[in-house]
């Protein structure tokens, strides 16, 4: 039974998000309730801003990294981004998580490569093997938070941390698929935003994934907006881990290509651009893969994404590979992200003395 639930609550979370992003007549319906849920979302923003909800600040700088959209935008290659940017600029960053997908028995959680994906989500445990830094997770922000303190960080970067207010922040950057933008920009259940477009006006920059800014409609209310794309970097064989270059291809060009992300057909979009002949297989963002997932009847190439792989590392044979992408931001976001992390290490520095 639950096995056939799980396929109904798939499709129709398919179905719900094809209407969203094609603003589909019925959805007028649901009208009343997005004035609802507007209504719930600006007095809870209200309560924090007010101090009738408490905010925590950890005492060190935090830079979120989230989205208004249900669903993937490429915030996480750009939260990889930033921790080895951070990194290499003799910082000590921490990435904090709230765990998706994923359920501890102990809170907060320190993710490392042995870490069962079932428990920590597969997010935290793919930018934990991306970006090299600490990685804690906990429904309690705050709390991990000051886990990654502990772990000696000095500049800790929230993931899908907009809505998480009781976390205090220095800095808010929302990405935003530049392919699907912001649907028909109502908010849920009417539509796929979490927050209503105004929001933008609030944060510190708006990161347009894969087109300009002026592509997307709604963009035009944050201040600051700038682009980023994801570039494919190598092919990972799943069964040991083993990174070979794009060129040459390291298996047949017919492949079964497999996403479960946000946006499966930007996926697949990307593999043809590398030549491959692609057998499509979406599935829903954080699908929980098992073993027939991976068959299909033949010994073709299965190539999937890196969030996807780690769901699969256990039982994936040598005929899956993942395909590893990087953030790539605009040489005018670099720039901007400099001067504000400039600004916040002197207000840091004069805190402390």
């Amino acid at each position: 039974m639950k096995h056939y639930w799980d396929r109904f609550s798939e499709r129709f979370g398919e179905a719900l998000l094809a209407a969203w992003y094609n603003d589909a007549a019925w959805l007028g319906m649901l009208r009343p309730l997005e004035a609802l849920y507007r209504r719930q979302v600006a007095r809870r923003l209200a309560d924090f801003q007010t101090g009738k909800r408490p905010v925590h600040h950890p005492g060190v700088p935090v830079v979120v990294v989230g989205n208004l959209t249900l669903g993937g935008t490429g915030k996480s290659p750009l939260v990889a981004w930033l921790a080895r940017y951070l990194a290499e600029r003799g910082y000590r960053p921490g990435i904090l998580s709230r765990g998706y997908g994923g359920e501890s028995a102990d809170y907060p959680l320190r993710v490392s490569a042995q870490t069962p994906v079932e428990v920590c989500g597969d997010e935290p445990l793919m930018l934990s093997a991306q970006a090299g830094v600490p990685v804690v997770v906990d429904p309690k922000r705050a709390r991990g938070a000051e886990r990654l303190l502990d772990e000696g960080c000095d500049i800790l970067i929230s993931d899908d941390g907009l809505q998480h207010l009781a976390l205090g922040r220095d800095l808010e950057l929302v990405v935003v698929d530049g392919q699907r933008g912001f649907g028909n920009g109502r908010c849920l259940p009417a539509g796929p935003l979490r927050e209503p477009l105004s929001r933008l006006e609030s944060v510190d920059a708006l990161v347009v994934n894969g087109a300009d800014s002026s592509d997307v409609t709604g963009a035009e209310a944050a201040t600051h907006r700038f682009s980023m794309t994801l570039a494919p970097v190598a092919w990972r064989r799943l069964s040991d881990d083993e990174r070979l270059p794009l060129s040459p291809l390291p298996f047949d060009r017919q492949v079964h290509g497999l996403a479960g992300i946000g946006n499966p057909p930007r996926f697949f979009a990307t593999l043809e651009g590398l030549g491959l002949g692609v057998t499509p297989h979406p599935k829903p963002d954080h699908h929980r893969f098992t073993p027939q997932d991976l068959q299909f009847g033949d010994e073709a190439p299965v190539v999937m994404t890196a969030k996807d792989a780690v769901k699969c590392r256990g039982f994936a044979d040598a005929r899956c590979w993942a395909l590893d992408v990087e953030a790539r931001p605009s040489a005018g976001f670099i720039e901007w992200f400099a001067t504000q992390l400039d600004a916040l290490t002197r207000v840091a520095q004069g805190e402390r003395q």
